[in-house]
């Protein structure tokens, strides 16, 4: 790997190390709000990274990425310690539930719009590399909130499903205790990633189209 792509693969850890904390405290946030504590008394509704980070899924994968895969581009997943929920907090219980998984792809999407906002105005300033940086973070913060609607555990979509379809919590674990293995292996499914970054990147043109940086 030449020093050019390790350096802009790292940059981009560090940009997925801040949208993951997003994403986690919006989860934590949402569960608070919504009548569980748990998550809050565990440290978890704070924008410390460190009480977010994940071994496998905000080390060891996207570093792997990184170094294991010359020409990575602007591909980067991973995923941060699941939000402790308990359930029987929160006031309406499935509906309740399905916001709190939903708030963390939620608050990747509307940090994309931030984002892109941001890159406009390095765009009017003459700004190349704010415009650059803030249109790379905010694609890969699509990637975020995409790749963690697959239902696949320990991921949100994993979560809705549970739900919707009244599957039980004994069941869930049993599949999410193999789950990052599950994910790591459909990831290497090429029509996976495909249709992963066309949706990233339709999303991407949409938005960047309304704040008019769209021309990237």
């Amino acid at each position: 790997m030449d020093p050019k792509s390790l350096i802009d693969g790292l940059i981009l850890y560090l940009g997925l190390l801040v949208l993951l904390t997003f994403h986690e405290f919006g989860h934590a946030w949402m569960a608070w709000k919504c009548g569980d504590d748990t998550a809050r008394l565990q440290g978890r509704v704070t924008l410390n990274p460190l009480a977010h980070m994940d071994l496998w899924g905000t080390v060891i994968l996207p570093l792997a990425m990184i170094f294991l895969s010359p020409g990575i581009g602007r591909f980067l997943v991973g995923w941060a310690k699941p939000v402790p929920v308990n359930p029987a907090n929160l006031r309406n219980k499935k509906l309740d539930d399905i916001l709190v998984t939903l708030a963390g792809p939620w608050m990747n999407l509307m940090l994309a719009v931030l984002l892109l906002g941001i890159a406009k105005i390095g765009m009017m300033a003459g700004s190349a590399s704010t415009l650059e940086l803030c249109s790379n973070m905010a694609r890969l913060s699509l990637v975020l909130c995409f790749f963690n609607l697959i239902p696949i555990p320990p991921l949100d979509g994993s979560q809705v499903v549970r739900v919707l379809t009244g599957m039980s919590y004994e069941t869930y674990n049993k599949i999410a205790r193999f789950g990052f293995i599950i994910v790591i292996l459909v990831l290497q499914i090429p029509i996976v990633r495909q249709l992963l970054a066309v949706i990233t990147g339709t999303s991407w043109r949409i938005i960047a189209g309304w704040m008019g940086v769209g021309g990237l």
